[in-house]
């Protein structure tokens, strides 16, 4: 199970995540109770292995200052949220960089097929919310045999049953391993990355 915990604001939450085994970090570059300078990321981007991915978070900046700001942290991953075209992928592309695209349950069918992203993402209905849904309904989207995130509403109590739920080939926390907003509890941390990665 790929495991990515995202919106990582201090070194000793990157060595929790990290050391417990995820495999992706994420960095807010966006407006966000979470969000980080790019020269904050790439401090933090210090406390990152080789071989854990490394990604910047935007939501609705165009893909040309996200590459800018992704550049300027020194991360190879971009993960975008809003509306978006496949040009928005192939701009990233064109960059060098990595792409994970993340689309809501409530996108037309179109925004699950495939657009040459290396990750797709799937969220709530209503992303940011915190609260768990029906996991098991991202089945009817076909996405077997593809590499891709579940999000939204996951903590370490329930990871697990909503991955198989899903039939995920990975997952994606935030909200669900903080002490207050924005604040990650690192027991959470560890604890959801070992609950997930048993499944």
């Amino acid at each position: 199970m790929f495991v990515k915990v995202c919106g990582l604001s201090t070194p000793e939450s990157v060595l929790a995540a990290v050391g417990a085994g995820a495999d992706a970090v994420g960095f807010v570059l966006t407006p966000s109770p979470r969000q980080v300078t790019p020269d904050r990321a790439r401090e933090l981007l210090v406390h990152v292995p080789a071989g854990v991915a490394a990604v910047g978070v935007f939501r609705h900046e165009p893909a040309s200052d996200a590459v800018a700001l992704a550049r300027s942290a020194g991360l190879a991953w971009v993960q975008l949220h809003g509306k978006r075209t496949p040009d928005d992928v192939r701009a990233v592309h064109e960059a060098g960089l990595k792409v994970i695209r993340a689309v809501t349950m409530e996108s037309g069918p179109e925004a699950f097929s495939s657009w040459g992203e290396e990750l797709l993402l799937i969220d709530a209905a209503v992303p940011g919310s915190g609260a768990a849904w029906d996991y098991s309904s991202v089945q009817a989207l076909g996405l077997a045999g593809r590499e891709w995130l579940l999000a939204g509403g996951l903590a370490p109590t329930n990871v697990a049953d909503a991955a198989v739920q899903a039939g995920a080939w990975g997952v994606d926390v935030s909200s669900g391993v903080e002490a207050a907003r924005g604040v990650k509890d690192l027991d959470k941390v560890r604890a959801f990355v070992n609950a997930a990665k048993s499944v």
